[in-house]
């Protein structure tokens, strides 16, 4: 076999829809991290130093809602022919394709910094408007990658965003 056809015989077909979450080594090392914040809170009491106290109760409690957040919106995205599924702190909410407008991977510039990141556009049932935006560490994947197979996931025909 020439190189030629190993080459485009090895490129993976895109993928139709599917489901992104935070890394779960992420997860697992902020719950470490809350645990160790944790006992280094228990460690202060009593020793008299109130500004590490202080500042070990912020670490413990800033680590805890990460991991919550991280563990609580598995997964965070999910695709498929019906439309998409958003994970958060309050649960999942399933979102048809006719709510789901425009789904585009977003090059932005946050604090001299330069990343994609994921939007889409939805509408809600009465009319309302929002834009959910996905970050490389919501989905666990490149948000362009995730922009494409959640683009393939959509019926040929989108339908109209207004009812």
């Amino acid at each position: 076999m020439d190189s030629w056809s190993r080459s485009v015989n090895d490129i993976p077909a895109p993928v139709s829809g599917g489901t992104w979450s935070p890394p779960a080594g992420l997860v697992g090392m902020a719950w470490a991290g809350a645990v160790a914040a944790a006992v280094w809170c228990l460690l202060l009491v009593g020793t008299g130093d109130v500004p590490g106290l202080l500042l070990a109760a912020v670490a413990t409690v800033g680590l805890a809602l990460a991991a919550l957040y991280g563990t609580r919106a598995r997964p965070r995205l999910m695709a498929d022919a019906d439309g998409v599924t958003v994970g958060g702190l309050a649960g999942r909410r399933h979102l048809p394709w006719s709510q789901v407008g425009t789904v585009r991977a977003q090059a932005v510039r946050r604090w001299g910094r330069d990343s994609v990141m994921l939007e889409m556009d939805v509408v809600a049932a009465d009319g309302t408007e929002r834009m959910l935006v996905f970050g490389k560490l919501d989905l666990g994947d490149d948000p362009e990658d995730v922009a494409e197979a959640v683009c393939a996931a959509r019926p040929a025909t989108p339908p109209s965003l207004k009812p």
